[in-house]
């Protein structure tokens, strides 16, 4: 099979020629359809991912396709079987072997691209928003990096769970995909000020004292200012970094407020809660099923071009989803 494998941490990945993978016990082997492309990708190919490959290893942390190969000890999946998948790492390639525990089986009336494209972005949102920050219907929301692959299913997320949402992005167009995704409120962070303008519109809505919920995928300033515009009792969601700064929390404002700090690694809790992982990996995929959900795939990149993939998400051009698919994938 052909790999995208990087030797060594900080290391461009160069696409070779690999042995076919065998499973082991508890695992499967997977023809790969297609992979989604996530931040989180550049991070452990720079080593600063919070799992660690040893040794030369693919990116691609969701795929989806066939079933190639079973090993021992697994059983309700059978050879040719569509599904989707969350390996620890390897989708960059014509195979990947996974946990037959992280495998989910696929209808024919889901396509391979869209399910490779929502598993890790939906499950974030919807887990962190509905079973961790426990979302009711009229909290107001504010979602950072809303017209990003995260953010974006956040803005969806939260209107299906009754929110009203103010989603924060850069630039006029970034804005618009924000809007057309059900925000109600849209702050172009790059001419206005997050902190004042997320004030004026929580007033408006009948709530001077701030938001109830921030997602922050960003980190750095924006949580900063974020922290700065919350209720008392707020919940402050933190995803992850991307502006590659981690904030430093001010536990006097955490306690003077009463906000709760909540962070949330996606693949951690999976791990750490398998019943609500189920429950809600099932509602999800019922979501995408009839339709209340739809990744916005912007991009979708052949096996030998993944590396431009990664250089939009490392440029924060991309927005949506990006997914590598391969030849004759539908």
């Amino acid at each position: 099979m052909k790999a995208w494998i990087c030797k060594a941490f900080g290391e461009e990945p160069h696409l070779i020629d690999c042995p076919d993978p065998v499973p082991g016990p508890g695992q499967v082997v997977i023809d790969v359809a297609a992979c989604g492309v996530n931040f989180a990708d550049t991070l452990i190919l720079q080593g600063k991912y919070q799992k660690r490959p040893d040794g030369p290893f693919s990116p691609g942390f969701e795929v989806s396709g066939t079933i190639r190969a079973i090993g021992p000890d697994v059983r309700g999946i059978a050879v040719g079987d569509r599904v989707m998948a969350l390996p620890d790492w390897g989708g960059f390639a014509q195979c990947v072997i996974a946990d037959a525990a992280t495998v989910i089986p696929l209808s024919d009336d889901v396509d391979f691209d869209a399910a490779a494209a929502f598993q890790i972005a939906y499950g974030t949102s919807w887990f962190v928003l509905k079973y961790r920050a426990n979302i009711v219907p009229g909290d107001i929301v504010l979602v950072h990096g809303a017209a990003g692959g995260v953010g974006l299913t956040a803005v969806e997320c939260a209107k299906l769970l009754g929110a009203r949402v103010i989603a924060t992005a850069g630039g006029a167009d970034k804005c618009q995909i924000a809007r057309d995704h059900g925000a109600d409120h849209v702050i172009d962070y790059k001419v206005e000020n997050i902190r004042d303008r997320v004030r004026e519109i929580a007033a408006s809505l009948g709530q001077p004292a701030g938001v109830d919920v921030v997602y922050d995928p960003v980190g750095g300033d924006v949580f900063d200012q974020s922290l700065r515009c919350v209720a008392p009792g707020a919940r402050m969601l933190l995803i992850g970094f991307a502006s590659g700064t981690v904030p430093q929390i001010p536990a006097n404002i955490l306690l003077v407020k009463n906000v709760s700090a909540i962070g949330f690694y996606f693949g951690a809790y999976l791990d750490q809660n398998p019943d609500t992982a189920r429950k809600g990996m099932s509602e999800l995929l019922e979501l995408l099923r009839s339709g209340k959900i739809a990744p916005m795939i912007s991009a979708r990149y052949p096996l030998e071009e993944a590396m431009l993939a990664l250089e939009a998400i490392r440029n924060r051009t991309a927005t949506g989803k990006l997914v590598i698919m391969m030849p004759d994938a539908k």
